[in-house]
């Protein structure tokens, strides 16, 4: 009777233990596929060195023309992650209100302009890729598919009337052969509906590699440090010059189309902190 008794606590003793650890492995389950956070920093400078001074920082193009930066603004939209086995996760797909952003050298910190997404997937990510403007299948959404983005790119005057859309790049300052002492404005976009209107498209996407993998989980949220290499503006895959044909434009005009194909060179991953 006895040993029947013994037998009889040893066997509830390891079910006890086995509910107990399949309770446990549950709950680390559960914890394993909670979505995660990544933070996206953007820092704009010169040759890869970062934090341009508005107003301040002075470069030479290959050309030999000085210019500096009074105004600094991308939007960046259709953000994407690629996994380790080509599985793309894209981040609030053509939808600007919770999607696109507005890269503002006015509201660096330190340099730095930070973008914190949240809902992403648990996965070991290394590639990233975004867009740098409004894609038309977003703005054909209209008005109402986008209004608070619309109101912010509108505060933040990075908008034409609703029928022309977006500014795409906000480029001001001042260039000069000696000295930076006259003004230029470059404001890139589309112009409305580009296949109706017969414009180019101004858009453009940008897929980077990461240095390191990205580890998302309900523990680690990585930091991608992006640098934007401004240089990249006039000195880019083919050399500008600003001259008083140019210097004051807004659109998708040629100079533009030139300076858009040239400024969507400029990204690079620069680390990857998993934090």
């Amino acid at each position: 009777m006895k040993i029947y008794q013994f037998l009889s606590l040893c066997l509830t003793a390891f079910m006890l233990a086995a509910f107990t650890s399949c309770q446990n492995n549950d709950d680390e389950d559960v914890q394993d596929t909670a979505p995660g956070n990544i933070q996206i920093k953007f820092e704009n400078g010169f040759n890869n060195i970062g934090n341009i001074v508005l107003n301040q920082t002075v470069q030479t193009s290959a050309a030999g023309q000085k210019h500096s930066f009074s105004t600094l603004k991308y939007v960046i939209s259709n953000i994407s992650l690629i996994d380790e086995n080509g599985n793309e996760f894209k981040y609030n797909e053509n939808n600007p209100d919770k999607g696109a952003f507005i890269i503002d050298q006015a509201d660096a910190k330190a340099g730095v302009v930070y973008l914190d997404l949240d809902g992403i997937p648990k996965n070991n990510y290394r590639k990233i890729k975004f867009g740098l403007g409004i894609s038309q299948k977003a703005y054909l959404l209209g008005q109402d598919g986008q209004a608070e983005f619309w109101n912010r790119a509108k505060q933040k005057g990075m908008s034409w009337s609703w029928a022309a859309g977006y500014v795409f790049v906000k480029l001001e300052g001042k260039y000069g052969a000696g000295t930076a002492d006259k003004e230029f404005m470059n404001h890139t976009g589309n112009m409305g509906n580009v296949t109706a209107n017969n414009t180019a498209d101004l858009y453009r996407e940008i897929t980077l590699n990461l240095p390191v993998t990205a580890r998302v989980n309900g523990q680690i949220r990585p930091s991608v440090h992006i640098l934007a290499d401004l240089n990249q503006f006039l000195s880019g895959s083919k050399n500008l010059t600003l001259t008083s044909a140019n210097d004051m434009m807004m659109g998708s005009g040629q100079h533009l189309a030139d300076v858009t194909d040239n400024l969507s060179k400029m990204f690079k991953v620069d680390h990857v902190h998993n934090d």
